[in-house]
This record gives structure tokens, C-alpha cells and sequence, in this order.
């Protein structure tokens, strides 16, 4: 299939996916909320945002037995800056009150001016890591 298909395709069901709890739970597929409520929250809550992320995790091990080409070209870096890139998006998706999925996929799709800045502020920053890692610390491999 035509990686734009596939692209396509997978858009669609995350838009799915994030309609569908907000139609019937009326909870917005923000991760970093739902895998912190997951985390720090009563049992009772727990089904849902449990079954959500087991969902994310296993779509990947799927896909990764389905198509193990797709991750042949992934780049590998170190330990240490990757620990320190998951603690900033961490501490960022806190900050915002919110992450990429939550302000970029749901906020936007409400039309919330403070998730749009969120998102061009997630784009902004990302931009600038980039360039900093790859061209001014050599790709940090």
C-alpha cells in the first residue's frame, strides 16, 4: 500500500479512536493525561485509560510484526539524550497542560485558540531541538 494511503489511513483511525472517547466517555485523548490518570488514579477510572494506552502499545507491536520494513530506517541515539528528550516533553506536556495528542488532535479539532498555541509552540521548539542536536551537537549518536 502507498505510504501516503497508509498515512491517510492511520489519520483516520486516530481521529476515530479520539471521537470515539470523547463520544462516549466525554474524556479528550490527551496520552500524557491519560497514561498520568492511569497512573495516579482511583481503579474505577483506570479501565479505560488502561485499555486506551494497552491500544497505542500494541498497535505498534503489531505493525512492527506486520511490517518490520517500516523500522528499518529508524535512527538510533543514545541513552542519555533520549531520557532527557522524554523528561523535557514530560515536564513540557505538564507545563501545557496537555501533549501533541491532546492539543494537536482534539484541541484543534475544538477549535481552542490556547491548544493552536500549544501546537505551534510544540512545532517551534521541536524545530529548534532539531537543528541544535543535528547541527550544532553533531546528531548526538
Amino acid at each position: 500500500m502507498h505510504p501516503f494511503l497508509l498515512a491517510l489511513l492511520g489519520g483516520a483511525l486516530i481521529g476515530l479512536a479520539a471521537s470515539a472517547l470523547l463520544l462516549f466517555h466525554g474524556r479528550v485523548a490527551g496520552v500524557s493525561n491519560m497514561l498520568s490518570g492511569l497512573l495516579t488514579r482511583p481503579a474505577a477510572d483506570g479501565a479505560w485509560r488502561g485499555a486506551f494506552v494497552a491500544g497505542l502499545v500494541l498497535t505498534g507491536a503489531v505493525a512492527l510484526m506486520v511490517a518490520p520494513q517500516a523500522f528499518d530506517e529508524l535512527p538510533v541515539r543514545a541513552l542519555g539524550p533520549t531520557a532527557l528528550a522524554g523528561i523535557c516533553v514530560g515536564y513540557g506536556a505538564r507545563l501545557g497542560n496537555g501533549c501533541t495528542s491532546g492539543h494537536g488532535i482534539c484541541g484543534l479539532a475544538r477549535r481552542s485558540s490556547r491548544s493552536l498555541v500549544a501546537v505551534l509552540t510544540f512545532i517551534a521548539t521541536a524545530a529548534v531541538t532539531v537543528y541544535i542536536a543535528n547541527h550544532l551537537l553533531g546528531g548526538l549518536q
